[in-house]
């Protein structure tokens, strides 16, 4: 068997139903090593993050009533990147060989004498019934599946399902791609002993966050369909254990599902509370709204350096700090060995877990994770004539500094790094907000004035009026008012847990 880092070979994937976590681990790691991928309609454009920067994506999708390419060219177009010895993905939605025409492709690579190798997917025909709550098989209700296709080549001169042994030969039945000929399946299986009052369901894009489901009897289910506005992609499952969805219906119930949410967050950060956010049902679209670079040097940072020696404390205010302080120690060959003697004061805890990574002590957090919480928790007393060094972004606000000062602190702040609009963010802006959103979520005032100039630059100022952001705390809150935008939810503690925590009790009072 050829060893992945061979090129010259295909690899024929399946990325999964849907959901982009869904694709095997074998399939992530090819997609990491690939040099051209070569994808379909169904595949989730998430799973393509996972290809590498210099990979060529070429689309091959076939909809309805268009073909991007014929199935012939897609062969020929595999065989002839192998030919150039380059490694090749085919991702293919669901499992390859299950109504993928994978097999077709397969027997041209072979016939080309091109090497490849087959990676199974999870197919839809057993996850999208999953994740409606619909198991394919159950000991009381079903000991046999067949799946058939409700899309055949339109070149056969006849049908070849056979309907009057399919009808009643299985417990459960699963037709795939089945939409459009809904009305005939229904009429097949009835008119050949399948009881009309045998339960059925119609599944829209399984696995997704966007997942409807229709659900019926063989007698009323096309009807059920047709008002419902049924789509492609879209399944039906035929059978008894249909009935079990009432009971089993896990996805469909999350605390967020149906909820379309925007993430502005820095794309470096954004995947802690992407992630959350699915587990728990959303449908997250990502607009990075925020980008760190370097601030030019100016002599104060160096003074610093020379003088934390003579510094009694170090305060950090944002996770992100200790990783520019250790950058902008390494010209002058020192590390964070430099802060030894200095108290160290964090402004939440996931500035403080940073710290505490690089191996330096926080002695330090406040209750309230904000920088008047930090004044509000250090004892006064312990301050009057000690020193103190601020270690920020170069847009911080100042309520810190005129804080320790107030309290009799010889105070220096320094700049370590500064955010910048992201350049991929003006194009982003026309695509995330083609839809709209029930929440635009927010956690720092920089992700609110870039998100507003952005707009502005677009010429769609009177957009964030219009939007109903979810704010990580006070501060946030008061940049996104200061735009005359609309905060309708702001967490209690000003952590990404408590932002989603906010988002879920929102989620639950909308449902009363």
């Amino acid at each position: 068997m050829m060893m992945a880092k061979d090129r010259g070979s295909v690899y024929l994937v399946g990325a999964g139903p849907g959901d982009p976590k869904l694709i095997t681990v074998r399939g992530r790691e090819l997609l990491g090593q690939a040099d051209v991928v070569v994808y379909d309609h169904l595949v989730a454009p998430r799973v393509l993050r996972w290809c590498k920067p210099s990979a060529k994506q070429i689309y091959v999708g076939k909809q309805a009533g268009f073909h991007t390419l014929k199935q012939d060219d897609i062969n020929t177009l595999l065989i002839k990147e192998a030919r150039a010895d380059r490694l090749v993905v085919r991702l293919k939605g669901g499992d390859p060989l299950l109504f993928g025409r994978g097999g077709e492709e397969a027997l041209a690579l072979a016939k080309a004498k091109i090497s490849y190798e087959i990676v199974p997917g999870i197919t839809s025909a057993i996850a999208v019934p999953a994740y409606a709550g619909i198991p394919v098989t159950h000991r009381q209700l079903s000991s046999s599946v067949a799946i058939v296709t409700g899309h055949e080549d339109s070149a056969k001169p006849e049908s070849v399902l056979q309907w009057d042994k399919l009808a009643t030969a299985c417990d459960t039945l699963v037709c795939l791609m089945g939409v459009s000929g809904l009305p005939g399946i229904v009429e097949q299986l009835i008119r050949h002993g399948r009881k009309p009052t045998t339960p059925c369901a119609v599944i829209e894009w399984g696995t997704c966050p966007i997942q409807r489901t229709v659900t019926g009897t063989l007698k009323t289910i096309t009807r059920a369909a047709r008002r419902a506005k049924v789509r492609p992609p879209a399944i039906l499952v035929v059978g008894d254990v249909v009935s079990l969805r009432n009971q089993m219906n896990w996805f469909e119930t999350k605390p967020l599902f149906g909820r379309r949410l925007l993430v502005t967050r820095a794309s470096d950060k954004a995947e802690t509370l992407v992630d959350q956010l699915e587990a728990l049902g959303a449908e997250v679209e990502r607009l990075p709204a925020i980008e760190l670079a370097p601030v030019s040097q100016n002599g104060l940072f160096k003074e610093a350096v020379q003088d934390l020696a003579r510094t009694d404390w170090v305060f950090f205010t944002s996770p992100e700090g200790i990783g520019w302080f250790s950058r902008m120690l390494k010209p002058y060959r020192k590390d964070v060995r430099s802060l030894l003697g200095c108290h160290i004061g964090a402004i939440g805890p996931k500035t403080a877990a940073s710290i505490e990574e690089a191996g330096v002590h926080v002695d330090f957090v406040p209750k309230r994770y904000s920088q008047e919480g930090v004044l509000s928790d250090l004892p006064a007393r312990a301050l009057q004539g000690k020193r103190a060094l601020i270690l920020s972004a170069e847009e911080s606000r100042d309520v810190l500094e005129q804080g320790l000062r107030k309290r009799g602190m010889s105070v220096r702040k320094v700049s370590i790094y500064r955010t910048v609009v992201p350049p991929t963010m003006m194009q982003g802006i026309k695509r995330v907000f083609a839809s709209p959103f029930d929440f635009v979520t927010v956690t720092s005032a920089s992700c609110v004035d870039h998100l507003f100039c952005a707009l502005k630059a677009t010429g769609k100022t009177p957009l964030f009026g219009t939007l109903k952001f979810a704010s990580i705390g006070p501060v946030t809150s008061e940049a996104v008012r200061a735009h005359g935008g609309r905060v309708a939810v702001e967490a209690k503690i000003s952590t990404v847990e408590g932002l989603v925590e906010a988002l879920m009790i929102s989620a639950r009072a909308a449902r009363r």
